[in-house]
C-alpha cells in the first residue's frame, strides 16, 4: 500500500494487516458453471474463477453456486450484521450449506455511497480495490441497481475492518432497509450541455441533511432521492424515486435558425418532418417554407425529443430551474407508479432556494413517516389517502399541473375546480 493509500489512522488497523491472500483449496468440479463460459459472450463465471485463484471464499462460493444449479434451490438466508453506530448499509448473507462449503458460510454485501454524478479518480478506485482485496472477496459491482458501489462477499468480522479503512479514506455506507436510500445524480453540468440545474449540489444537500435517516432505519419503508439535470432523466428518477428532481426551464426553447437550416439541408425536409416535427407529442413544432422552425412554446411539454435530434439547433431555455415529482417506484403493493408533479417549477439560485428544497423534502418524509403503513412507499400512501390530502399535509397548494394525462385531472373534484382555478390564478397574479 502506497503512502497515499494508507489510512489516516493506521493504528486502528495495525492489528488486522494481512498478507496477500492465496487460494489453498482445490477447485470444486463445476460442469454446469463451465457450460456458461462456452457461449459467445463473456461470462460472470470467468470473473469468479479468476478471483478464486487468490481467495478460498470464492472457491467455495463457486461450489455452492454449482450445488444450487443442480438442486434448483437457493441456500442464502438473512440475519443481522452491522458496523458500530449504524443500523443499515449491509446485506447479510449466511449459507444454509455451510458444512459443505465452509469458506463461504458468510458472504455479506456492503453498500457504499458513490460520489455525486459518479465522479471518481483512479486514486479513489485503487483505495477501494486494495481494501476490498484485503478484507473481502474482491468481487465489486459498479454499480448495483440501488446506485451503490456493491462490495460482495465478506465475513462478519471483516465487515467492521473494511468499513473502518474506507471510512478513513472518506467513504460512507449507503442505505439498506426501511430508511432513506443512497441518492443518485447524473453527470449533469460537468459534461452535459442539457443540464438545467446544479445536480451535484442538490445531491449533496439532500444526502447530508438525511444521513441519519440513511444509517438508522426508522421509516415505513425505503425512500429514494434521484436527481436528473434535464427531462431526459438519465437517472430514471420519475420511475424509481420517491422524490425525483428534474432540471427544466420555463421560457422558450432556444432556436438557432441558421443551424436549423443547415440540419434541413443535410438531412432533407422529409427527414425533419418525419423524425422531428411529426414526433412532437403536442404538435408544437412546424417547419416553415424557408426551412426555419416554428415552436409553439405554450404547448411544449419539454419531452426533449427535438433537442436530442437537433442538438446544435435547439437547446433548453435560459430561465432554468427544477420540477419535483413524488411517488415513483417499482412493483410492490399497487404495481409500478411514476412520480406525480408536486412542484411544477422552482428556481434554485440562492441559499434560500436550496433551503426551501431541503425543507420540503423533510416535510414530505415526516408526513410519510407519520401516515404511511408498514412496508408502504410514499407513492402508495398518496394513492391510498388521495393527493389532495397529501398536499394539504405537506403545505403545498393544488396546481393544474398535477395531472395524470394532459388537460385532465383525476385528483381534484371537478365540481370544485372553478374555485381551485380561481385561487391558482390569484396566486399566479400575485407572483407576477
Amino acid at each position: 500500500m502506497s503512502d497515499q493509500q494508507k489510512p489516516k489512522n493506521p493504528e486502528r488497523h495495525s492489528t488486522y494487516i494481512q498478507k496477500e491472500k492465496k487460494s489453498t483449496k482445490p477447485f470444486h468440479k463445476t460442469p454446469m458453471l463451465d457450460q456458461l463460459e462456452s457461449g459467445p459472450w463473456p461470462s460472470f463465471v470467468t470473473g469468479l474463477k479468476r478471483l478464486a485463484h487468490n481467495n478460498n471464499m470464492m472457491v467455495d462460493l463457486l461450489g455452492q453456486l454449482e450445488h444450487s444449479y443442480k438442486t434448483r434451490l437457493g441456500y442464502w438466508k438473512g440475519g443481522t450484521v452491522s458496523v458500530f453506530g449504524y443500523g443499515g448499509g449491509i446485506i447479510p448473507r449466511f449459507s444454509e450449506v455451510a458444512a459443505m462449503f465452509p469458506e463461504s458460510k458468510e458472504f455479506h454485501t456492503l453498500r457504499v455511497q458513490p460520489p455525486p454524478g459518479n465522479h471518481y479518480t483512479t486514486k479513489m478506485l485503487r483505495q477501494l480495490s486494495n481494501s476490498w482485496n484485503k478484507w473481502g472477496s474482491g468481487l465489486i459491482a459498479f454499480h448495483g441497481q440501488t446506485g451503490n458501489i456493491m462490495f460482495i462477499g465478506t465475513t462478519s468480522e471483516n465487515t467492521q475492518h473494511f468499513f473502518d479503512e474506507i471510512n478513513d479514506f472518506g467513504w460512507d455506507l449507503g442505505g439498506a432497509g426501511p430508511c432513506v436510500r443512497t441518492a443518485m445524480s447524473c453527470v449533469g453540468a460537468a459534461r452535459c450541455e442539457q443540464s438545467n440545474c446544479n445536480e451535484q449540489k442538490i445531491h449533496r444537500l439532500l444526502v447530508n441533511n438525511f444521513i441519519d435517516d440513511m444509517h438508522r432505519p426508522a421509516l415505513p419503508y425505503k425512500f429514494k432521492f434521484k436527481v436528473s439535470g434535464c427531462p431526459n432523466d438519465c437517472m430514471n428518477s420519475i420511475q424509481r424515486a420517491d422524490f425525483a428532481v428534474i432540471g427544466t426551464w420555463r421560457d422558450d426553447i432556444q432556436v438557432d435558425q441558421k443551424e436549423v437550416k443547415a440540419f434541413v439541408a443535410k438531412k432533407g425536409r422529409k427527414y425533419v418532418i418525419d423524425n422531428v416535427v411529426s414526433r412532437c407529442p403536442t404538435k408544437a413544432l412546424s417547419l416553415n417554407d424557408d426551412d426555419s422552425l416554428a415552436v409553439d412554446n405554450r404547448n411544449c411539454v419539454r419531452c426533449m425529443h427535438c433537442i436530442n435530434v437537433m442538438t446544435k439547433a435547439l437547446s433548453p431555455g435560459k430561465d432554468k430551474g427544477i420540477t419535483l415529482l413524488i411517488g415513483g417506484k417499482r412493483t410492490l403493493k399497487i404495481g409500478d407508479t411514476m412520480g406525480t408533479v408536486i412542484i411544477p417549477f422552482m428556481k434554485l439560485e440562492t441559499d434560500e432556494d436550496y433551503e426551501k428544497l431541503r425543507a420540503l423534502a423533510a416535510t414530505v418524509i415526516d408526513f410519510w413517516a407519520e401516515n404511511g403503513l408498514e412496508h408502504e412507499r410514499c407513492g402508495e400512501m398518496i394513492e391510498r389517502i388521495g393527493l389532495v390530502n397529501f398536499l394539504e399535509g405537506v403545505g403545498v397548494d393544488v396546481d393544474p399541473n398535477m395531472i395524470t394525462h394532459p388537460r385532465t385531472s383525476s385528483y381534484v373534484r371537478l365540481d370544485e375546480w372553478d374555485q381551485e382555478a380561481a385561487k391558482w390564478n390569484e396566486r399566479k397574479q400575485a407572483a407576477g
